[in-house]
Parts: C-alpha cells; sequence; structure tokens
C-alpha cells in the first residue's frame, strides 16, 4: 500500500481529458501536489494509504477552471459606468478613475477581492491584465492562486508609468524578478492596436520570443476599432499585428468580435488563442466572437470574464452557460458550442491558451492537482440525465464547495483558506468611500 498525501472520493468525477469522460465511483489521487491516480474509489483505498481523505458523496470534481482574460484589480471599479458602449466607458469613465486611484494598495485591495471572489467560484487559475503588476504578485503569493500576470503597455502616461519604453522596461524588471515562482506566469500585455504604436509592438515581438513570454492583448473587440484602424491607416488590426510578427502560438487575442476569413485562418495557422469574453462584449455592445467558426477552424478557444468594471462579475461558471448559448444564437445552429465543449474551453482550452496544457486544465496523471468540487444535491439538480449539461446550464457558481491548487485546499466548504474574506469585504468598502468621494470632487 502506497502512502499519499490526499484521497478525493466524490460521486463523479469530469476529467475534461478524455473528452465527453465521466467517471462515477472513482477517486482521485494526490501526492505532492500532482494527480498520481484516478480510479474506482474501492481500488483507491486498497491501494493508497492516504494522510488525508475528501469524502464528497454529493459532487462532482473537475479541473480547476481558468479564466483567460480579467482586470482583477478593476473589481473596485464594479458598477462604476454601467450600460454605456466601449469607449465612452473608457475615455469618460474608467480611464478618468484610474488616474485619481490606480496605486499599487488600489491594486493589492482590487485583487484581493477579485481572487477571492474567483476562488469562491471554482476559479483556480487567471490571466491578468492591469497595472501595478508587483502587487497582483504580492497577493497571488498569499493567496497560493495561480496566474498568468500581463505586464500592460501603453503609449500613454498612467500612474504606472509614463511611455511604452518605461512600461516595456517595467515589464522586463516584473518578469525577471518573479519569473521562477511555482504558481505564476507572466505576459507582456500590449493593451491593444490602437493604444500601442508600431516600434513597441515590434519590441514586445522581439523579446516575447527572446524571453519566452507569451503575449496577451485587446484585439478586434469592436467594429469602430477595425473601421477607424481601416480610416487612418489603410490596414485591419490584426493584419497589422500578423505583419510586425506577433502572432504565434505564444499569442493571446482577447474579444476578436470582428473577424473574416482570412483572419480566422491565419489564427489557426499561426497557432493563436482566442479569449471569448462574451457577457462583457454582450453588455458594451462590443459585437460577437465567431466562436463556431474558429472552432470549425481548429483554432483554440478559451473562456475569459473580463474585468468586473465591464461584466459585472467573475463568474466563470456563468460565462460558460453564455458562452454556449449565444454560439448557437450566432451561428443559428443548436448543436453549436455544446455543454462538454463549453466546459473544454473553460478549462483545458484555458490553459493551452497560457501555455500551461501540460500541468493544468485536465485531471490526468501527472498533472497539477488543481480540482473544484461542485455540490450536484440541490434541488435545481434533479433529475440527473446529462452531468456536463447539468453543471453548465443548471448549475451556479455558489455550488463550488472546495478549490484546490496544487494539492492545497484555498477553499473548503465554502470558507477560504489562505484570504480573510471580511477583511477583504472591508477595505473594498472603504475604496469605495474614497472612490465616491473622488467622483463628488
Amino acid at each position: 500500500m502506497q502512502d499519499v498525501d490526499l484521497l478525493i472520493v466524490p460521486r463523479w468525477i469530469v476529467p475534461v481529458e478524455p473528452h465527453l469522460t465521466v467517471h462515477e465511483d472513482h477517486a482521485l489521487v494526490v501526492d505532492g501536489g500532482r494527480i498520481v491516480d484516478l480510479l474506482p474509489a474501492d481500488f483507491a483505498r486498497q491501494a493508497y494509504r492516504a494522510r488525508e481523505t475528501l469524502e464528497l458523496p454529493n459532487q462532482v470534481v473537475l479541473p480547476g477552471l481558468v479564466n483567460t482574460h480579467t482586470h482583477a484589480a478593476m473589481t473596485l471599479l464594479r458598477g462604476l459606468a454601467d450600460d454605456l458602449p466601449l469607449m465612452n466607458w473608457l475615455q469618460d469613465h474608467i480611464w478618468p478613475a484610474e488616474g485619481r486611484h490606480a496605486s499599487a494598495a488600489f491594486c493589492r485591495a482590487g485583487v484581493a477581492l477579485a481572487a477571492a471572489e474567483m476562488l469562491k467560484g471554482g476559479i483556480t487559475c487567471f490571466a491578468d491584465q492591469y497595472f501595478f503588476p508587483e502587487s497582483t504578485v504580492e497577493v497571488l503569493r498569499e493567496a497560493s492562486m495561480r496566474a498568468l500576470v500581463g505586464v500592460p503597455v501603453l503609449e500613454f502616461p498612467t500612474p504606472w508609468a509614463q511611455n511604452a519604453q518605461g512600461y516595456i522596461s517595467r515589464a522586463v524588471d516584473v518578469i525577471e524578478a518573479n519569473r521562477t515562482h511555482p504558481l505564476l506566469g507572466f505576459a507582456f500585455a500590449p493593451h491593444a492596436p490602437y493604444t500601442v504604436g508600431d516600434p513597441a509592438l515590434e519590441r514586445i515581438a522581439m523579446l516575447s520570443h527572446e524571453m519566452d513570454v507569451p503575449i496577451h492583448m485587446h484585439v478586434h473587440e469592436t467594429a469602430f476599432e477595425v473601421e477607424d484602424a481601416v480610416a487612418q491607416h489603410g490596414e485591419r488590426p490584426f493584419a497589422r499585428l500578423k505583419r510586425l510578427g506577433l502572432l504565434s502560438r505564444e499569442f493571446m487575442a482577447v474579444h476578436m468580435t470582428q473577424l473574416n476569413d482570412q483572419e480566422i485562418e491565419d489564427c489557426a495557422t499561426f497557432g493563436v488563442s482566442i479569449a471569448h469574453c462574451p457577457e462583457s462584449n454582450l453588455k458594451l455592445a462590443s459585437g460577437f466572437c465567431p466562436v463556431s467558426k474558429l472552432l470549425d477552424a481548429g483554432v483554440n478557444v478559451s473562456i475569459g470574464t473580463d474585468g468586473a468594471a465591464s461584466n459585472n462579475d467573475l463568474d466563470l461558471i456563468g460565462e460558460m452557460r453564455t458562452a454556449a448559448l449565444l454560439a448557437k444564437g450566432v451561428s443559428g445552429n443548436a448543436a453549436a458550442f455544446p455543454a462538454a465543449q463549453a466546459l473544454r474551453a473553460a478549462t483545458l482550452g484555458g490553459a493551452r491558451a497560457l501555455g500551461l496544457e501540460e500541468r493544468i486544465g485536465s485531471l490526468e496523471r501527472g498533472k497539477a492537482a488543481d480540482f473544484i468540487a461542485i455540490d450536484m444535491d440541490q434541488i435545481d439538480s434533479v433529475p440527473m440525465y446529462d452531468l456536463i449539461s447539468q453543471t453548465v446550464y443548471a448549475t451556479g457558481r455558489d455550488r463550488v464547495t472546495h478549490s484546490y491548487v496544487a494539492g492545497r485546499a484555498l477553499m473548503r466548504g465554502r470558507e477560504l483558506q489562505t484570504l480573510d474574506e471580511s477583511a477583504i469585504k472591508a477595505e473594498a468598502r472603504q475604496w469605495q468611500q474614497r472612490i465616491i468621494k473622488g467622483l463628488q470632487a
């Protein structure tokens, strides 16, 4: 009998890989932060002696959800400027608020609030893009959460840097200072084609290759973005990125609501991943990402929430449902983006987009033990005909009971283990009062 750290015995396990697989009365075996086995529960009890056994008789265990696009600190701006189109929302409300309040302290408080919300909703890994990434790193080290920290690049001054050269210099410093952390990766995060010039993008492309660091960027978020670029420069933004050498398997394009057939083909050819943010796109009336066409072309599609200032939550279970339903409406095909494919996009597809598919995204031997448990014994979960469909279409994030990263419990029985929920909420309310005073000034 082999000694191991943890034996998880739920009613069901959905490993995501192989696709459509559902195990009943099986056990997940974890040791040293990694999955060492997945086998029938009776055999597991005979073969392994666990230091801890987690019995979950009413739950389904899944890989931890991977949220591939957030601006975590913007939880402090949740609801500040609702029901507005993108450029009005950005230029007249969000950017001025950030100019007044963005700081290391603001980002620490906002990221802590976001991390707590995400862990309580089953998100164990996320890709971020925001100022003061040092503060993001500080919070995530304390939380023991997995993330890809995007270090922003813009042409105009903000509280974090003054110009593109300054952003890139600071980005390199942050990445080099933290890149050995086992749970944290880093990306260059140029904001968008309309906010970053050619010289900076060419420099980022070169550094990405030299440092083996991916690129995370908003692209083709709205029709106006594309039309304005064509009017001013005679070139669509995605074609410009292709010309500048940014497109590769290391490039993640966020939103991508405006795509022609050639651009979809280029995504497949270069191995570009898409971070699909359906609810943010709907709320800002930005357009619809052609998910079905992308998948048919062999493009990797993941799912992101975007920031809480434009969503207004960090709920990837809700986002899966919206993505699945929206794809059907946009394509006119009720079979488009079925539940299992939406779940795959929110787990293994997200891991692939972040370059982590060999480590997370599915429950397989040798991978990190990043997993969640969802209670399926509530009134809205019976009867049960198809577990995966029920999880996507009829489950809420409040039903997540456990969240683990690398075999460590970050939430157990709905209680956060590495973050102080009461203190986080209290600090967020203090920031709310400061922001309200700033609006009244």
